[in-house]
């Protein structure tokens, strides 16, 4: 699919989103590959190295491991929770895993959500959003760490 045809779907709060940014600028930099364009114009410098800086930085975001599909999964999913635009905005772009994450991502979030509207916020966005590699591998060491303390032998 292509990404403009996908920026249709969420008209108001999609130049922000971190899998689309990711997509447009791989795309962009193929596209310059492929016709190989001058690289040694002043303008052309500073839009190398932009783009270079800004998919080395979303690289290591849980962004760059979305897809279209996901994210439309995770907005249909998070019409129960009655969070704003930028509210879905900010748990799509950073995948939070606690509470305290959820907090500062949701305004005024003890006046309106419950400890359990929190927790099942936060399954939502584990179960949908995919983790990156770095995550899995953190927790993989948690998880080894942990069978270490338990079983000294």
């Amino acid at each position: 699919m292509n990404t403009l045809t996908f920026c249709g779907c969420f008209t108001g709060f999609l130049p922000l989103l971190g899998f689309l940014v990711f997509q447009l600028l791989t795309d962009l930099k193929e596209q310059r590959k492929e016709s190989g364009k001058n690289k040694h114009s002043s303008g052309q410098q500073n839009l190398n190295t932009i783009t270079y800086e800004t998919l080395k930085y979303i690289s290591k975001t849980p962004c760059r491991h979305q897809s279209p599909e996901i994210v439309r999964e995770f907005l249909t999913a998070m019409k129960s929770h009655k969070l704003t635009k930028a509210e879905k905005l900010q748990l799509l772009n950073h995948r939070p895993v606690t509470a305290v994450e959820i907090q500062l991502m949701v305004e005024e979030s003890e006046e309106r959500l419950t400890e359990e509207q929190i927790e099942a916020l936060l399954h939502t966005v584990m179960s949908i959003l995919p983790a990156g590699p770095e995550d899995e591998q953190k927790k993989n060491a948690s998880s080894d760490m942990a069978v270490d303390e338990e079983d000294p032998a």
